[in-house]
């Protein structure tokens, strides 16, 4: 079964330019080099919901868990935390459209 990785955080005031930069240079290149693959991104404009939301898919439940637990994840995140703040993740079921 194809899963989604659910991603949503908010980018740390000040840091947006950087953020940017590291997101397309670092984040989704190191993401696509580990087995998954980018599927949604999403911005909040306004409303009290987390500034971003990213999806990445992977094949099946195990192969997902085996790149959260990979090094290269674990350091990627943590390069992540450099730009943002109130990072949270799930798993779930992959369907198509929006989810949340």
């Amino acid at each position: 079964m194809t899963v989604k990785l659910l991603m949503t955080w908010d980018i740390l005031p000040g840091r947006e330019q950087d953020y940017f930069e590291f997101v397309v240079r670092d984040f989704i290149p190191s993401v696509q080099r580990i087995g998954m693959e980018p599927s949604d991104a999403w911005y909040t404009m306004f409303g009290n919901r987390p500034q971003i939301l990213a999806a990445f898919q992977m094949p099946s439940v195990q192969a997902i868990h085996q790149a959260l637990e990979s090094d290269e994840w674990k350091g990627l995140n943590q390069r992540l935390l450099d730009y943002v703040e109130n990072l949270e993740y799930k798993i779930v079921p992959a369907r198509a459209g929006f989810q949340m």
